[in-house]
Formats: structure tokens, sequence, C-alpha cells
């Protein structure tokens, strides 16, 4: 068993003895009781100016494995999403090419008869965001002009998720937010887009915590009157909408819209804190999922979806409540910089080279909460190797000014 010593709080130390790896098996089938997308995020190359403001450049022998992996526990792959670090490092160009090559990987998979995936589309493994990330908001016009422009960027966005054979995310736009002066800019842009999709598209409500550029989003900065603009533009084009992402850390109101939606609409929960009771559900409705948290604890969510499909509800309820403390953890305030500890488990878990992420964004947590962090990553079971974990752990401490 490991064991090192670890900083406290209060300026001290403690040793900190790790459990034994647990093991999470691998579906044998696809899971079928639960749809679910962990939403990945990107590994730049060591050797990369990441730095921000700099270009990202991906290391992609290690990005497309993160991929790989996702999809060998049977889960789909949400990517070029906010924990890919849109807006957050990831520029335009490189997500394009991000969308190009996860929608080759996915259709290699769908090709390789996996049992984990077997019968699942190139849609069911791999859905990306559109967005409006290539527009320069400083110079975007108003009025109508600045609709028109933030339409026209959806569209290539859309085209490019299209053409890799993904299903579209209409991601929620910082650019929208801007220009929009209400709520029927929003119906009139969404329904312009939702007219034109040729597939079911799933769409995005990201909370301010995550970007607080989005606030007022639907045209109104009081939830229950976003609510409704929501629900009328669903309503409306419900034939074309495969499913909802709801990302405001609010179960209540998750609920509540889950029960309102049309009966052919997904709700995919994006709530990072509560997805173990709105996975499990009540006894009318359940959540899907489409989640960063899923990013970090994967194998583990895994087992609990093959649970569900086992008819083991309770112990698949177990399982996801064994991994909260963890979520709560990674997706605290500021809870933007949640994708830092994402990518801290990666590189525990030895997914990738070094601890860095595109933009200079692994500062954005400090010393002791990555600490915490790998902590309750043990406590678990989601260090897949424990004497790696500690030894990249300690010297992650040593170079901070932190190691023993």
């Amino acid at each position: 068993m490991s064991s090192l010593i670890l900083p406290n709080n209060d300026g001290g130390i403690h040793e900190y003895s790790l459990q034994p790896a647990t093991v999470w098996n691998k579906p044998t089938s696809p899971l079928t009781a639960r749809r679910a997308y962990a939403a990945a995020h990107v590994i730049p190359r060591i050797t990369a100016d990441n730095t921000p403001g700099a270009p990202a450049q991906l290391d992609w022998d290690s990005t497309l494995a993160y991929r790989h992996e996702l999809w060998s526990y049977g889960l789909g792959v949400a990517d070029a999403m906010d924990t890919a670090q849109r807006g957050m490092g990831l520029d335009w160009v490189a997500t394009q090419e991000l969308i190009r090559r996860s929608g080759a990987e996915a259709a290699a998979v769908v090709a390789s008869g996996n049992p984990a995936t077997a019968g699942k589309t190139v849609r069911d493994l791999i859905a990306c965001g559109a967005g409006t990330d290539q527009l320069d908001i400083a110079a975007l016009a108003t009025g109508a002009a600045g609709l028109e422009a933030v339409i026209n960027a959806y569209r290539e966005q859309i085209a490019t998720v299209t053409e890799a054979g993904g299903k579209v995310i209409l991601m929620a736009s910082r650019a929208l937010a801007k220009v929009a002066s209400g709520a029927e800019d929003y119906l009139y842009v969404y329904s312009t887009l939702l007219q034109e999709v040729e597939q079911p598209v799933i769409l995005h409500w990201l909370g301010t915590m995550f970007d607080p550029a989005l606030a007022g989003y639907w045209g109104s900065d009081d939830v229950s009157v976003a609510t409704e603009t929501f629900l009328s533009l669903i309503r409306d084009h419900s034939q074309k909408v495969d499913g909802v992402k709801v990302s405001l850390l609010d179960a209540d109101h998750e609920v509540a819209l889950r029960a309102k939606l049309p009966e052919n609409v997904r709700l995919y929960t994006g709530d990072d804190f509560n997805y173990p009771e709105l996975i499990d559900g009540d006894k009318n409705h359940h959540s899907d999922a489409l989640l960063g948290i899923f990013a970090a604890i994967y194998p583990a969510a895994s087992v609990a979806l093959q649970k569900y499909d086992a008819g083991e509800g309770t112990q698949a309820r177990t399982i996801l409540d064994s991994t909260r403390e963890l979520g709560k953890h990674i997706f605290s305030a500021p809870t933007f910089y949640y994708k830092t500890g994402i990518a801290f488990m990666s590189w525990l878990n030895g997914k990738q080279a070094g601890f860095q992420m595109v933009g200079g964004l692994q500062s954005g947590r400090s010393v002791l909460h990555l600490v915490k962090t790998f902590e309750l990553a043990d406590q678990a079971g989601l260090l897949a190797d424990p004497d790696l974990a500690a030894q990249r752990m300690s010297s992650f401490l040593l170079v901070n000014g932190a190691g023993a």
C-alpha cells in the first residue's frame, strides 16, 4: 500500500495511505437503461506554448486515446464542449480538428464490433458542441446584423460537426447573449437553426457558474421566465430536439423541467453536484447524462449504468453516491475552473505525460485544492494505479514547494 506526506490547510502535514486499486469491470454489451455522454477534456502537447492566449496545440495521440478509453466503458463522448476548454484556451482552429478527428475515431469504433458499443452509431458515440466562438465579440454588430452573424457562425460549426458524423450540441453562445435584446431574439436564432438541421440536436443551457458571460440567457435573469421561453422553443420544434442538457446545478429545477418536456425529448443532466439522484430518477422520470464529471469518474459511472441495466438500481445509486463528494469538490466555486481537476486526475492516472492544459489552465486550482482532489479520488476508488498516482502526487508537491 502506497503512502505519502500531504500538506494540511493549517500549514501542517499528515501521512496519507492509499487504498488498493478498485476493479471496475467494462461492459460486455451496450448500456441501455440510461444514455450517457462523458464530456472529455483535451491534452496539450507538452512542449507547446501552453500559455494564456497562445493557439492550442494538442497531443492528438493522448487526446484521442482518452476518448477510446471512455468508449471502452460503453459511454458516449461529448466533445468540443466546455470540458474541452471551449472559450478557455481551445480556439476554433483546434476545435475543428478535434471534431474531425474524434468523428473519424468514433467511426472506427463502430466498425470494430467492440461488444461495449455493438449496434451503436457514430452519433451515439460522439456528440460535439457547435457554437459561435469563431466570432470576435468585441467587433460584433448590434441588432439584426448581429443576430445574422450569430446564425451564420452556428451554421459553420453545425456543418463541421455534421460532416464529421457526430450529433450536434447547440452550445450556449456568448455572442448571442451580447446581441440579443430579449426572448424573441433567442427564439428567432434557435428556431432558424432547428428548422435547418437534418437530424435532431441537443440544446445546451449553461449557467453563469460555468460561464458568467451567459447571464440573462433565453432573454431573462429570472430562471422561471427563461425556462418558459426554453420550453416554448422545444415544444415548437420537438422533432428536431433529441434532448436538452441543463447545467444550472439546481436539481429541483431540473426535475420540474424534465416533467414538462415532450415525450420524445430527453433531459441530459449537466448537474455535476446532484447527478446521482437525477440519473436514478423518480417513479415517473429519470435524467440521462451529459456530464463533465463523467470524464473523471467514468469507470464507476459505467459500472453504475451496468447495474441499472441489470435491474440493480440500489447498487447503481450507491456507486454514483460514492463519487458525489469528488464531483462537488472538482466543481466547487469558481466552477469554471473544474477542468483543472479533470486534467489533474487524468495525469494522476497516467493518461497524459504531464499536468498541463491549453492556455495554462493548470494554474486554475490551488495546491491544497488538488491535494483534496487526490484524496477524494482515492476514496472513490478512482486511482487506477495507486503507486503511480502517489509517485506523481509526490512529484507535484515537490515541484510546488510543498513536498516532504
